[in-house]
């Protein structure tokens, strides 16, 4: 998977907005350390998390599998553009054959597909891929072919989320109870933050 980050909000917008309740705006630093300092204090150890919600971040998110979209979606507070399979499966439909198993085929089928470690079922996603790519060839419409994707195809997705909420994604999906998709996902976009808004974030990954 490939993570970018499109854009964040500086962190002197947060800042300024604690310092909005007790207009103490000569006391910030326009984002320094002493604005951070604030930041956290308030954010994170005082628990008046709200104030995070005016940080927001956009990230442009390739090569997950449907089935960890369908977890990602169950993060409410935050706001998905999604490939569209009606008018992008005609990729596949230009492909031949992913079959029988071989190494050419197996990494033609990694344009579409996330393999797991599991053979069993990496065999059975080649299946379904190409039993999808045979129903495209007989000119099935999208709309219908799409029901019989399977979960391992992969899309992406322009994602925006507050850190409020990127703050309680975390905290579930870095857990090693977490699909191992999702949370490799979640380390990734800890990773692609800011350096200087990670303090943010840092003490909510899970080592679980």
């Amino acid at each position: 998977m490939q993570i970018e980050l499109l854009s964040y909000t500086n962190l002197n917008i947060c800042s300024h907005a604690i310092r909005t309740c007790w207009q103490s705006f000569e006391k910030g630093d326009n984002g320094g350390e002493k604005d951070k300092e604030l930041i956290d204090k308030v954010g994170n150890k005082f628990k008046h998390a709200s104030t995070l919600e005016h940080l927001n971040y956009t990230f442009y998110i390739q090569g997950i599998s449907r089935a960890c979209l369908q977890e990602l979606a169950r993060h409410r507070m935050a706001s998905l553009s999604v490939k569209s399979s009606r008018y992008t499966l005609k990729e596949l439909k230009e492909e031949e054959s992913f079959l029988p198993f071989c190494e050419d085929n197996l990494k033609r089928a990694e344009k579409f597909i996330v393999f797991t470690s599991n053979q069993a079922v990496n065999e059975a996603s080649m299946y379904a891929l190409e039993s999808l790519r045979k129903l495209l060839v007989t000119n099935i419409s999208n709309d219908l072919a799409k029901f019989a994707m399977p979960e391992s195809y992969k899309t992406e997705l322009t994602w925006s989320i507050n850190a409020r909420s990127l703050q309680n994604f975390l905290a579930l999906r870095s857990s090693k109870a977490a699909l191992w998709e999702i949370r490799d996902l979640a380390l990734k976009i800890f990773d692609t933050l800011p350096q200087e808004h990670q303090f943010i974030f840092s003490a909510v990954l899970s080592d679980a």
